[in-house]
């Protein structure tokens, strides 16, 4: 019986289909990554706002409709939990965020010809250490989940509904698994969490994000270590120092601030507090770092004026690197009840009118670049054979990326100096500097 997987969503779910395979691989199950040879599929699903859980449901159908036998993970089942199997029958078993090691269950279950769901009512995400993740994409660069869950309860967010509480890992566990990621050949760490900046307080009863920046900066062979989804209001000077001294950690802060609108703050029920002041305080104590933020467009009663606050904010900061999102109705928040929802015509208008003004920004700031040499990680090669490469200041996936030639043959994972000599919007363009 070979079973394949499904994944949807952010790097957090990528770590925990990963986490599903490694379970299945050590019960001897095969895996494969072609959904045609497969009996079942595991489709990990994303409910973060309304597109990602039609993404998810969109899926399901197709599987079900090729005939396989599907189990649903993730966030979908965790949110509708009877609903779902009410709405999709044909749905062979489902668990939940936190019931990774449940998976074995509900697939002897479905081998017996019965239907099996194992939802916690209230989600307790631990982190399954005595499993081997079986990755999916394997390259230079790996993320590591270094916490689960969250203690915030933002206005427009389902997540603390799903994920529970925030777990975090122990640092040596952490420590163990770069150093066997690092030993398959990775050469970059991307640590994640629903907030990194907030890790340790519930297991060593303070910030310890600091101390594990210090203890990942001593393996031998890992060249760079990345930080995402920090929270503004624990961005502590310590954390900020650690960033602009250890060697390893990328000179890179991704930091979402949602907002800058006190009153849109509050009701967001995110920090008010001064960004402008935090970022000036980033950038004075780290030297060359690039600063990434997401922020929500056309949140309950966000007024005209409140969105040029916004506007001129951008404009100001000038982040290195922004996204924006039209703010999505979602069942269980508390800005689900709000008055004064924004018709979907001016939340687009909104985003583009941010997301053009961050694209001059973006073009600008990629242009200082030109006739200076960035450190680079290799990634791979177009189809026409351009190397294809990252600096420190992008982000996988999300972030632009530096094309480049070179004399001579390139590995993927090295780290290569590039001289650049043009740039766009997003990206950067140069030739490898051969040392």
């Amino acid at each position: 019986m070979k079973i394949s997987l499904i994944n949807h969503g952010c790097a957090k779910n990528l770590v925990d289909s990963e986490l599903l395979l490694g379970i299945l691989t050590q019960k001897g199950y095969s895996i494969t990554l072609d959904e045609n040879e497969a009996d079942i599929v595991i489709i990990n699903t994303c409910s973060f706002i309304h597109d990602a859980e039609k993404e998810s449901v969109q899926s399901i159908l197709q599987m079900i409709e090729e005939g396989k036998k599907v189990i649903v993970t993730g966030c979908l089942p965790q949110k509708h939990k009877q609903d779902l199997k009410d709405a999709i029958p044909e749905i062979s078993g489902m668990i939940g965020t936190s019931n990774l090691n449940d998976i074995m269950t509900v697939i002897e279950s479905l081998k017996q010809g019965k239907y099996t769901s194992i939802i916690s009512e209230k989600p307790h995400y631990i982190y399954p250490e005595n499993i081997k993740r079986q990755q999916i994409t394997m390259g230079a660069s790996s993320y590591l989940k270094i916490g689960e869950g969250c203690n915030y309860k933002c206005g427009y967010c389902v997540i603390p509904n799903l994920r529970g509480k925030y777990v975090s890992r122990p640092i040596e566990n952490i420590v163990n698994e770069a150093k066997e990621l690092v030993s398959k050949g990775v050469t970059e760490i991307i640590l994640i969490a629903q907030d990194t900046s907030s890790y340790g307080i519930d297991l060593y009863k303070k910030q310890a994000l600091p101390q594990l920046l210090k203890e990942l900066n001593n393996i031998e062979g890992l060249s760079w270590i990345r930080i995402m989804y920090a929270y503004p209001s624990m961005m502590t000077d310590e954390l900020i120092d650690a960033i602009a001294k250890l060697d390893k950690v990328v000179k890179y802060i991704d930091i979402p601030l949602q907002h800058s609108h006190p009153r849109v703050l509050e009701s967001m029920r995110r920090p008010v507090m001064d960004y402008r002041e935090l970022i000036q305080k980033i950038r004075d104590k780290i030297p060359n770092v690039s600063i990434r933020t997401s922020l929500v467009v056309g949140y309950p009663g966000e007024t005209e004026e409140e969105f040029e606050h916004l506007y001129n904010f951008v404009k100001d900061v000038k982040f290195d690197r922004m996204g924006a999102f039209e703010y999505s109705k979602e069942k269980n928040t508390y800005s689900y009840s709000l008055k004064g929802h924004i018709s979907a015509k001016i939340k687009k208008q909104r985003r583009n009118k941010l997301m053009e003004l961050q694209q001059e920004i973006s073009r600008k700031n990629n242009e200082k670049y030109i006739d200076t040499t960035l450190k680079c990680i290799v990634e791979g090669y177009t189809d026409e054979g351009v190397i294809i490469l990252r600096s420190e200041h992008d982000a996988p996936e999300i972030d632009g990326v530096v094309y480049a030639s070179s004399k001579t043959p390139v590995v993927p994972g090295d780290i290569e100096s590039v001289k650049i000599t043009n740039a766009d919007e997003y990206d950067l363009f140069g030739e490898i500097i051969q040392e």
